[in-house]
């Protein structure tokens, strides 16, 4: 009896095991099977996610401010393409004077370049954000908005501030920069327009190239630390940086372009004035003129631009070589140099067809001493003489033009050599030192043209 009982207990924990597994088995499948049916899919139309956005307009203003408080500037630009509602509020809450004072910073004054890789940064986002906001306004409208912010910060104009590591104008570069990116030409022009109205740009420019070169030197270096630090340095790009140094040039006369030039792009004393008298004592280091070189190269890419040829930037180029007086011979002909092979011949070919074969002798010299200073191919100096023996039409004109050119080596090295005789102290190792290289030149030079010609 005591089995039997065991047993009928035994079954009824069976049976009742086998309900509840049974339970479980439809719960989990009907479970499973809800599982696998795909949800249904809700697409939501523009006009929709608008609505939906717009329910933020509704917020009280303390609450909306206090949202964007918690977001950085670069989420706040991304906020503000969301729908016009939500630009409009951005708007309102960055035109008042406690994000202002508490956004656009004006410590500029740094003294470590992780802060002032950070300021800058800072100015850059600030531009995107401006660039986002002001999208549905006229062009005109957008600059005012903007610079109505940032013309009161006087690291930003020009002559308000006088500490010289200022990265100012670098900050104000850097946000006009990714402001007006993609922008075309014609709204460029008006930036330009803009600009000029707000800094008294022209009048200032007026200002300093009527004194003689040298004497505001404050002025002159303001101007020089605003327009490339503003509008030329930040565009890596060739076509940009054309455009803002032909807009800079082209209301002035070929004269005045030259004296430009030379503020924007001229060597500079470690005290950061310009070094006028320095081109016309003695011959400057390579990376003097290097600027000055690009930017005419810069010009040169750019003359299909109406009023501009050939003949004028010969003539800035003529014009620049005697500011403030006639540069050193061997200044002029780095440069040349610096500038390429056709810049070289075009300069060289217009004084040999006017006849002024002793000035351009001369230049040739120097250009060679030039490249063996600085470690450039002779064969490359061989080459232009040879094209430049091409401009002569007869015989006898080319044995001229080959003949001035020894005698020219000749008077130079008798130069150099009365420099070294009767040279001071400090001066004699320099002066022999450049006679050595000169004869070393001439030596390589007339290798060269020999080989080509028994070639």
């Amino acid at each position: 009896m005591f089995v039997s009982a065991v047993d009928s207990v035994g079954m009824v924990m069976v049976k009742k095991a086998l309900r509840n597994d049974s339970r479980y088995t439809l719960m989990y499948s009907s479970q499973r099977h809800r599982r696998s049916v795909a949800p249904a899919r809700t697409i939501r139309t523009r006009s929709q996610v608008v609505s939906s956005s717009s329910s933020l307009h509704t917020l009280p203003v303390e609450v909306f401010n206090m949202i964007l408080d918690q977001l950085t500037v670069l989420e706040i630009s991304v906020f503000s393409m969301v729908s016009k509602e939500i630009t409009q509020c951005i708007l309102d809450y960055i035109s008042t004077a406690a994000w202002k004072n508490k956004m656009i910073t004006q410590r500029f004054h740094h003294s470590t370049c992780k802060e002032q890789i950070s300021t800058i940064g800072h100015y850059r986002s600030l531009g995107l954000l401006f660039k986002r906001c002001t999208l549905l306004l006229p062009t005109k409208e957008r600059l005012k908005f903007i610079f109505k912010r940032f013309s009161q910060i006087p690291c930003f104009m020009l002559e308000q501030c006088p500490i010289p590591n200022c990265i100012g104008f670098s900050s104000c570069g850097v946000l006009l920069k990714t402001l007006i990116a993609g922008w075309d030409e014609l709204e460029c022009h008006r930036v330009f327009n803009f600009l000029c109205e707000l800094t008294n740009l022209l009048q200032k420019v007026e200002a300093v190239i009527s004194a003689k070169p040298g004497v505001r030197r404050y002025q002159e270096v303001q101007f020089r630390l605003f327009c490339r630090q503003v509008l030329l340095d930040p565009w890596l790009n060739q076509p940009e940086c054309q455009f803002w140094l032909t807009q800079l040039l082209r209301p002035w006369p070929l004269v005045t372009q030259a004296h430009l030039l030379f503020i924007l792009y001229g060597p500079q004393l470690p005290e950061g004035t310009l070094g006028w008298q320095d081109l016309l004592e003695t011959g400057l280091p390579h990376t003097t003129l290097w600027d000055l070189a690009q930017a005419i190269l810069l010009l040169l890419g750019k003359l299909e631009v109406k009023g501009w040829s050939n003949e004028s930037m010969l003539a800035i180029l003529e014009e620049l070589i005697v500011i403030p007086q006639p540069w050193h011979v061997e200044n002029v002909a780095r440069l040349l140099v610096l500038c390429g092979s056709n810049l070289c011949y075009t300069v060289l070919a217009s004084k040999a067809l006017n006849g002024r074969l002793q000035e351009i002798s001369r230049l040739i010299v120097y250009m060679i001493l030039v490249c063996e200073k600085e470690g450039y191919h002779m064969s490359w100096a061989v080459k232009l003489v040879r094209q430049l023996c091409n401009v002569f039409n007869t015989t006898p004109e080319k044995f001229y033009f080959i003949q001035q050119l020894e005698n020219m080596f000749v008077e130079v090295t008798r130069e150099f050599f009365d420099f070294y005789v009767t040279g001071n102290h400090l001066g004699d190792r320099e002066n022999f030192q450049t006679l050595c290289i000169l004869m070393e030149s001439s030596a390589r030079f007339h290798t060269k043209f020999l080989h080509m010609l028994l070639k």
